[in-house]
């Protein structure tokens, strides 16, 4: 057995029972987790996570120290079917304490990675088991929820298969978002980042680790459907994305999948995902492009190049044709494939909460409140809670509930983007017992503040 303290041992043991029971959902029927099955006993995938010190290359001789999932940046790639069950072991070679949060997925409360909400965190020299069923199907992500490791490289993707995708494809490549951040990341010493607008220090843009002198390459050929799962983990960015001669036809957003909806650029929040289907009809080699909706850093690239045809690189200077016009997706034209919750003027119970910050201040808060110094959002199991945000900053705030999906219009998610002086709302049931976090997914505001705990009662 890898070097689990005893401690972490006896919680193991107890605490894995959990995510089976956990498995065999008591959801309501219109909640996405209905359709989440009990434990595959007989299908176990394991993964080893070791969080450790290390070196990664982010372009041809640009070499810099972090830390590191088993030495990659972004972590390495989890693969598992939908229902199997997964056992990951993290090691902590790190100086400082550490964890992993599976964003997305509605994991037993005990395994959602949260230090001093779900679990202790995990010291250096120990480990810990994380055990629980990769379902429902989606492209997920995991990551530290330490402090600000995520802007230190500590995401990586996990991807369950679904069983029978609802929109066929012959490739499937996932895309990794990010900012790169060559320091230790810190909070502001004086007041807030300016009007919501400042950012740290980074120094350019990632694609699957890489800047864009160094742009990864997808291969297609003519004639083929690819897909492209986009990931957003970054610090502090929002992303538009688009890819030079070629429309994409959403299918799903956070995992969830929707109507096939096409459009020629989308924009994705931090915590956020999206899947795309491309029909390869247009041979060359074209540009995709992420550009950061509110910095000037050079966008994150990749090339989209056709094995079948003779060019290899796009054009000089090739700009998708969706970052300056054409259709950009709004959340309200997609509609979920899944069953949505029965229409009520009135939930179980109803929050009200004010987003601010940023400016002069020193911390981002809900309803005046920084967190931990912030009242719990209690809740009671089979309720059907209604949650109204209003964005009174100059902020882009992309909203994440841990352990649950949620609905927002017509479509299930787990991250909102509400944007600066806007709006939203969403409905859930409760129906994960536990304490589970909500925040800002941009790791800046969260540590300032903008953060709430969602407590059954």
């Amino acid at each position: 057995m890898s070097n689990v303290d005893r401690r972490g041992f006896l919680r193991l043991a107890t605490l894995a029972v959990g995510s089976y029971v956990a498995g065999a959902s008591t959801a309501s029927p219109s909640s996405p987790r209905s359709r989440i099955r009990g434990p595959a006993h007989d299908v176990l995938r394991k993964v080893h996570l070791t969080a450790a010190e290390g070196e990664v290359e982010v372009a041809p001789g640009l070499v810099y120290r972090t830390w590191l999932y088993n030495g990659q940046f972004p972590g390495p790639l989890i693969r598992a079917s939908e229902g199997e069950r997964l056992q990951v072991t993290l090691d902590n070679a790190l100086p400082d304490d550490t964890t992993v949060h599976w964003h997305g997925v509605p994991v037993a409360n005990p395994m959602d990675g949260v230090p001093g909400i779900t679990q202790d965190p995990v010291r250096p020299g120990t480990a810990f088991l994380y055990d629980f069923l990769a379902q429902p199907a989606g492209s997920f992500m995991y990551h530290s929820h330490v402090g600000l490791q995520l802007d230190r490289g500590l995401v990586g993707a996990l991807i369950v298969e679904e069983r029978t995708p609802h929109v066929p494809y012959d490739r499937d490549y996932v895309v990794v978002l990010d900012d790169f951040l060559p320091t230790a990341p810190t909070l502001p010493a004086g007041g807030g980042m300016m009007g919501g607008m400042a950012a740290p220090p980074y120094a350019g843009l990632l694609l699957n680790g890489k800047l864009p002198r160094a742009a990864p390459e997808f291969a297609v050929r003519r004639g083929e459907r690819a897909r492209f799962r986009f990931l957003n983990p970054s610090g502090a960015t929002t992303f538009r994305v688009a890819i030079a001669g070629h429309r994409m036809s959403v299918t799903h957003t956070d995992g969830r999948p929707v109507e096939p909806v096409t459009v020629d650029s989308l924009i994705i929040g931090m915590g956020e995902r999206y899947d795309v289907v491309v029909a390869a009809d247009n041979p060359g080699a074209w540009t995709l492009m992420a550009a950061s909706v509110e910095g000037s850093l050079a966008p994150a690239q990749a090339i989209v190049r056709y094995l079948d045809s003779a060019q290899t690189s796009p054009p000089a200077g090739q700009i998708p044709e969706g970052l300056v016009g054409g259709a950009l997706l709004s959340l309200a034209e997609l509609h979920a494939v899944e069953p949505l919750l029965p229409y009520t003027a009135q939930p179980n119970r109803q929050f009200d909460l004010v987003l601010s910050g940023g400016m002069m201040s020193r911390s981002w808060t809900i309803n005046g409140q920084a967190y931990p110094d912030a009242n719990p959002l209690e809740v009671r199991a089979g309720e059907r809670i209604r949650v109204r945000l209003a964005n009174q900053s100059m902020a882009i705030h992309p909203m994440h509930l841990h352990g649950h999906f949620f609905q927002v219009g017509s479509v299930w998610k787990d991250t909102v983007v509400v944007p600066p002086m806007g709006s939203t709302s969403f409905d859930f049931v409760a129906d994960n017992p536990g304490d589970w976090f909500f925040h800002c997914h941009n790791a800046y505001h969260m540590e300032m503040g903008m953060a709430r705990v969602v407590s059954y009662v």
